[in-house]
């Protein structure tokens, strides 16, 4: 394959797994399209065009040729100079590696980071937030997110890669729409009564047993093993944490288990006050998830996968 074929397998299967649903993916392209071509000539310079056929601002190529053929891959939960310098190290030695694929955004891919958060949007309707209200504290939270981000170097990696020549791609909210895909899949007929219950379906998960070995599992951080499930609520997707106050919102709408890879400490000592179950599953080893059904995929079609920086690689069926 090449990285252009890569990436495009990427986005599909990325959009395929959003929890939005693919008509309201398109849609969502159709209206970058409206709003580029309503923009002033001397505006569209600063378009990233990229965005008309990528839903995703976070996942995104770096320093390569998109005709480059790919027959062994780098990849890590986090890939920044350390691992391009790794790259160009195990090339050295021989490893001939073609293509560094990180998970955690760099780049312009790091610096729009927020925008991917509008994806949460819908998702907050789904869960009993009235979607005008999430729309709102959503907005809010996209703008400090955006602000917090934007003073950071953010192409210290990118022009690391340049400059030793590795090819780079950084895919994140497309593998975190697979892995919020499969683990509501993997959730959706069972019936729990108490957290545990649902704690012993998520350990049922490879990836969490690896976690578990490692001292870094799920968790129960909120509620305890015994506290009753109620209506379960998971997201795994959608760039980064929501406010505080969307939290509240989420207790409002009668959620009383929420199942995330990390949750923001304010938020936490809120959701304790409220009683409301928060299950912690795990940040790498949820982010593996995704990770690994993207890299079943690839290695169906003869590419190898070299596993590094917080990566858990499981292989399915």
């Amino acid at each position: 394959m090449t990285i252009q074929e890569i990436y495009e397998l990427a986005l599909e299967m990325g959009m395929n797994a959003d929890p939005r649903g693919i008509a309201s993916v398109k849609r969502y392209l159709e209206k970058n399209k409206k709003r580029y071509e309503e923009l002033a000539e001397k505006k569209k310079k600063y378009f990233d065009k990229e965005s008309l056929v990528n839903p995703y601002s976070d996942t995104r190529v770096f320093a390569s040729d998109p005709k480059k053929q790919v027959k062994k891959i780098l990849a890590g939960i986090d890939a920044n100079a350390t691992e391009v310098l790794l790259t160009d190290r195990l090339n050295q030695q021989g490893a001939k590696i073609d293509l560094l694929i990180g998970h955690h955004p760099e780049g312009n891919a790091f610096a729009s980071l927020h925008e991917v958060m509008d994806l949460q949007i819908e998702v907050s309707a789904e869960a009993g937030i009235p979607i005008h209200l999430a729309d709102a504290l959503l907005r809010e939270r996209m703008r400090d997110v955006e602000v917090g981000i934007h003073p950071i170097n953010h192409n210290q990696t990118i022009d690391a890669a340049k400059l030793l020549g590795i090819p780079f791609m950084t895919l994140h909210t497309v593998w975190d729409n697979l892995g919020d895909h499969f683990i509501k899949q993997h959730l959706k007929d069972k019936e729990f009564d108490t957290v545990g219950e649902v704690m012993d379906a998520i350990m049922e998960i490879p990836e969490y047993q690896e976690s578990r070995r490692g001292k870094a599992g799920p968790i129960v951080v909120s509620g305890t093993h015994n506290s009753k499930a109620g209506k379960i609520a998971i997201f795994f997707t959608g760039g980064t944490n929501p406010s505080k106050e969307w939290y509240m919102e989420l207790a409002k709408a009668g959620v009383g288990t929420i199942i995330d890879m990390h949750i923001k400490e304010d938020a936490m000592k809120e959701l304790r006050k409220l009683h409301v179950n928060i299950i912690n599953a795990g940040h790498m080893s949820s982010d593996s998830i995704g990770a690994n059904i993207f890299f079943d995929a690839l290695e169906k079609k003869g590419i190898e996968v070299v596993p590094c920086s917080g990566l858990i690689r499981v292989k399915r069926k």
